[in-house]
């Protein structure tokens, strides 16, 4: 007769300390997700942001003169490349956990044993590679149609990177609070759009006042903005150390509060 071997002992995974299978599987799911309708999920983020480069071209750019040395729509770009990361980045996250949640299959993301910490990376790798390959394409397209080619990859890389997964890590804090769209689409319009358009998206925060100068670098997204303008085109408001530092703090800490809400099944568990 064959011995059924023990269960293990209480408390102890039988997938051992990472559930990779699990952890791939979920990080392949919301992938998956935003590539099946990349129409709407890549396609139309790249048209919108080129809109923003044709319009502010046509209206603005052959009479703002230079802004930090360099002529405006090429300041402008890596601004809008950035808005375009992190907005969409918000979204991927966000939108998988309130649709899930609206249509009443969360549980099945709950059901299969993956720790906080498993579910939290598996939904962060979503919102980055949704992110990164936006970042990518609009990179390339920057260089076919202004010739600008990046500065500082390595740095343009980190805080895409870092601003897609900071994002990601928000969206998830406002999906869980979230269960209705309305609310969602409060946040979007009332939080997040407002941080994308008032960091130095479309100016330098030099010309500000000096009131809103000291409240503009309180926000993490200015550094993200201002990072990525230095890893594009060489110049930045700030020291892109700084900046560096001041987004993986904020990344970090949005990563722990959205474990903690996931791993207490926070507004998740009914």
């Amino acid at each position: 007769m064959t011995d059924i071997p023990a269960p293990p002992p209480m408390g102890e995974r039988r997938f051992g300390r990472v559930n990779w299978l699990g952890l791939w599987t979920l990080a392949a799911r919301e992938n998956r997700r935003f590539l099946a309708v990349w129409t709407q999920t890549l396609l139309a983020p790249l048209v919108t942001a080129g809109l923003f480069m044709v319009i502010f071209s046509i209206a603005i750019g052959p009479h703002r003169g230079l802004v930090m040395g360099v002529d405006f729509t090429t300041f402008i770009a890596p601004g809008i490349l950035m808005m375009t990361v992190i907005q969409n980045a918000f979204a991927n996250t966000s939108s998988s956990l309130v649709i899930s949640k609206v249509q009443g299959n969360i549980v099945d993301t709950l059901m299969p044993p993956l720790s906080g910490g498993e579910l939290l990376l598996g939904y962060l790798a979503g919102g980055i590679g949704r992110g990164v390959l936006l970042a990518a394409a609009l990179v390339a397209g920057v260089w076919v149609v202004q010739g600008i080619v990046p500065a500082h990859p390595l740095w343009l890389m980190l805080f895409v990177v870092l601003g897609a997964a900071l994002l990601s890590a928000a969206g998830l804090i406002a999906g869980i609070h979230a269960n209705k769209f309305d609310q969602m689409a409060a946040i979007t319009n009332f939080i997040v759009t407002p941080l994308a358009f008032l960091s130095g998206t479309f100016y330098s925060v030099a010309a500000l006042p000096p009131a809103l100068y000291a409240v503009t670098h309180v926000n993490p997204v200015f550094y993200l903005i201002d990072g990525v303008r230095f890893g594009m085109i060489g110049v930045s408001d700030s020291a892109p150390t700084l900046g560096l530092v001041v987004a993986g703090a904020s990344t970090g800490a949005a990563c722990l509060i959205a474990w903690a809400m996931l791993a207490r099944g926070y507004r998740l568990k009914v």
